[in-house]
């Protein structure tokens, strides 16, 4: 009877910590609405897209469509993105994200690239965005905020 019990509680356990270290990454999968500001807070950038988490830390970044005017990020703009998984506590998600759209505009010379580095918690990343290139001095940083939609 020992011995059952013991296999048991032995069974037990490795099902705990077999469930404890599983990771979900699924939670950045989905559509996306974003908003940038700049550092005096007017609005600088807003953009919708899809996020798939590809499950080694990567992120694949499609349907990128910028919902302002602006000419640094037209048509042709491409995205690559990470997210890192810190944990699940009392039915929250946390984690890293980082992301960056390079812009493929024929509208300006050269390029430029925006990046974004943030923290999620749950349907929400927040952070700090970057612009670098040719029209890097038009605005910039600022702060972001993501939102599952």
């Amino acid at each position: 009877m020992k011995l059952l019990g013991s296999i048991f509680l032995l069974t037990m356990a490795f099902l705990l910590i077999g469930c404890g270290t599983s990771s979900n990454n699924n939670v950045i999968n989905g559509n996306w609405t974003a908003s940038l500001t700049d550092s005096s807070g007017a609005p600088a950038f807003g953009f919708n897209t899809t996020l798939q988490s590809n499950g080694s830390g990567g992120v694949t970044v499609s349907n990128l469509t910028f919902t302002t005017a602006n000419p640094c990020f037209a048509s042709g703009s491409t995205a690559t993105g990470g997210f890192t998984l810190s944990g699940t506590t009392n039915g929250v998600t946390t984690g890293g994200f980082q992301m960056t759209i390079q812009s493929g505009s024929p509208v300006v010379s050269g390029s430029n690239a925006l990046a974004l580095q943030g923290t999620l918690n749950n349907n929400t990343v927040s952070g700090a965005w970057t612009l670098t290139g040719t029209s890097a001095g038009r605005s910039g940083p600022g702060s972001f905020t993501m939102n599952k939609v």
